[in-house]
């Protein structure tokens, strides 16, 4: 009888900790809610409306007229098709030519058909100095 009063005593003991414990650390609190599903989808429908710049994941052709500007996003691809434009570099470098391993400096020409990375999101891009057309593929801003 006495093996199974401490058996008896243990299982109480240990469901008793278990109540416990999920109490204290219980669906949720105030610095880590739990949320239901229709307000997780009201919150992704306020995000998707606020987007205002252009992100692509396919290259989008379009043409700039001579003074117009593109500036870049962060892992943004740029290959002039046509024209002549020259590139619009940051006080951290140029803008990097991929097809040609190098990095082409603050005004210096845009090259054709070569692939061109924006490798931050601070300012840098080209500037048509005759109209052009380029590929586009990634966020970016016309001015």
């Amino acid at each position: 009888m006495k093996k199974r009063t401490k058996i008896l005593l243990g299982v109480i003991l240990l469901a008793t900790i278990s109540t416990v414990y999920a109490a204290q650390y219980g669906a949720g609190t105030s610095e880590d809610p739990v949320v239901t599903k229709s307000y997780v989808d009201q919150k992704i429908a306020e995000l998707s409306k606020q987007n205002t710049t252009s992100t692509t994941f396919t290259y989008e052709v379009m043409s700039l007229e001579p003074g117009q500007i593109l500036l870049g996003k962060q892992g943004t691809e740029i290959i002039m098709r046509s024209g002549e434009g020259q590139v619009i570099g940051s006080e951290a470098g140029g803008v990097q030519n991929i097809t040609a391993g190098s990095d082409i400096a603050n005004g210096k020409p845009v090259p054709k058909y070569h692939l061109l990375l924006i490798p931050r999101d601070d300012g840098r891009g080209i500037i048509a100095t005759k109209q052009m057309y380029v590929m586009v593929r990634g966020g970016y801003v016309v001015q």
